[in-house]
């Protein structure tokens, strides 16, 4: 936090703006990121920043935590004129941000990520791992948190992993609090105990920056909204002076008249069965089936077991007991490439973790999983110039905005790897397609178009599986829904009889 005149403490500051850019511009090879934006945060506000992937979003709010540094523009904080040259600079000066994609260490604690770097340390100058704990627990109470301070990260959840990187941003104690899709994967239930979180630090006027591509959650905490496109600034307003249909407009240029452009599709014999399957700990007794050409929605609460139970069905971490049949015939998925052979396509939650190959181009991410897939021609060869001209037209289908196919995938926008991810199934040309959290941190142009390319997928014949924290992506996908609730299927409900409340009573009971 600044010190001294025009300072800053939380609450404290009394100027119309605690955070100004100005006609900040920022390129990488290829392509304009940033094209002399601009952005005002006042103290006290949330300000949503909107945009479709691509917009340029993530790339300014890294410019103001200084991962990057802007080509030209200025970044002014509460009246002052800010020289960021390092994450650390952003956070000595009151700037937190919290990461569209995870930055915690799997192999230290809890409290050993939070305070990294300002550990308390006992009289012998060590680590005082009891302060530390103590600390974290009482972190964790004033923002109702429920974890164990001394778990391993990497035996948490994504959902768990996201509530830790929130933690460790407020501990900070920042003027301001950047948030980049915090919810994108936690349920409802933990969608509003971050905006209780946010409406604390609101209080204690703390400026938030919130980016999301969920209207619902824009206009239930957002004061005010700016929006970009192809990155450039188009506007500021007010939230309560806007309409839904106003801000998308603002956001893709044009109409979006059907977000979820479900058709009744033919659905025909049952493909997958599974039966009893037991996972000790995790999930037991899971039983479903899935037909051709059906979309079967799973919906349920963070630690219900929905992408446990995905990942055995696909062999990434197998059942220890029960059994999966394909078009009736006992299988053994052992692993990944087992179930590919059978026709499965598996798209995870986390694309960063176990999705993309951060370092390889687009076409290379695309294209490994119909290598992996056994899918050659009849001389054991892959038709390259086929893979490539098939990659190009998924990639064109889902709009990937990248300046070529040849781009390093770690460049590109969250939402723009997803998209890589989703091609990249497609192109094995699967008969069941299981989707983990398929629209996590896409815009809602993409969104609309992902849906009808599921519902395509569908009439055409494909059997999907679709997890999804997003209940109205649910409600309005699927033709089935299977609840979970700590690790066994709670209900399924059809689609003519399901709404909100059915859901949250069969994931709570």
């Amino acid at each position: 936090m600044l010190d001294g005149a025009g300072a800053s403490a939380r609450g404290v500051y009394t100027g119309d703006y605690i955070l100004e850019v100005d006609q900040v511009r920022k390129e990488f090879p290829g392509v304009v990121a940033l094209d002399d934006v601009q952005l005002r945060i006042r103290p006290g506000s949330v300000h949503a920043l909107m945009g479709e992937n691509g917009a340029g979003k993530s790339t300014l709010m890294k410019i103001i935590a200084g991962v990057y540094s802007p080509d030209r523009g200025e970044v002014r904080f509460a009246g002052e004129k800010l020289e960021i040259r390092t994450p650390l600079d952003a956070l000595n000066s009151g700037i937190a941000m919290i990461h569209q994609e995870l930055n915690l260490m799997n192999t230290m604690t809890v409290a050993e990520n939070i305070w990294i770097g300002r550990e308390p340390k006992n009289a012998l100058g060590l680590i005082d791992h009891a302060e530390m704990a103590r600390m974290t627990q009482a972190l964790f109470d004033d923002l109702k948190i429920r974890l164990d301070p001394q778990a391993m990260v990497g035996d948490l959840t994504v959902a768990q992993k996201q509530m830790v990187e929130i933690a460790k941003a407020v501990s900070f104690k920042s003027d301001v609090l950047i948030m980049d899709e915090p919810t994108s994967a936690i349920t409802e239930t933990e969608v509003e105990h971050l905006f209780a979180i946010i409406r604390d630090l609101r209080e204690k006027g703390v400026g938030i920056v919130y980016i999301t591509h969920k209207m619902n959650e824009l206009f239930e905490i957002a004061d005010e909204l700016t929006v970009f496109r192809d990155g450039k600034y188009i506007d500021t307003v007010a939230a309560q002076d806007v309409t839904r249909d106003q801000i998308i407009k603002m956001m893709v240029g044009r109409e979006i008249t059907d977000m979820f452009p479900k058709i009744d599709c033919e659905i025909g014999e049952t493909i997958l069965q599974v039966r009893n399957l037991t996972l000790p700990g995790v999930f037991h007794d899971v039983s479903f089936d899935l037909r051709r050409g059906e979309i079967l929605g799973v919906a349920g609460l963070v630690g219900s077991g929905r992408s446990n139970v995905a990942e055995a069905v696909f062999g990434v971490r197998p059942a220890t007991s029960g059994e999966i049949r394909i078009d009736g015939e006992k299988v053994d998925i052992t692993a990944p490439p087992v179930a590919m052979q059978h026709g499965m396509a598996f798209l995870t939650e986390d694309r960063k973790e176990t999705g993309c190959f951060l370092n390889l181009d687009c076409i290379e991410n695309i294209q490994v999983a119909l290598l992996s897939s056994g899918k050659v021609d009849n001389r054991g060869f892959v038709n390259q110039r086929e893979v490539n001209r098939l990659a190009e037209e998924y990639a064109a289908k889902l709009r990937v905005k990248t300046p070529n196919l040849a781009e390093t995938v770690a460049n590109l926008s969250g939402g723009n790897q997803q998209k890589l991810l989703i091609a990249r199934w497609l192109l094995t040309k699967p008969r069941i397609l299981i989707l983990d959290e398929p629209t996590r941190g896409i815009d809602v142009g993409a969104k609309a178009e992902i849906h009808r390319l599921i519902t395509q997928l569908a009439a055409e014949g494909v059997a999907i599986l679709m997890i999804s924290s997003e209940l109205p992506e649910v409600l309005g996908m699927s033709d089935r829904i299977m609840v979970m609730h700590e690790g066994h299927v709670s209900g399924f409900l059809d689609r003519a009889e399901a709404d909100q409340v059915r859901v949250m009573e069969l994931a709570a009971k």
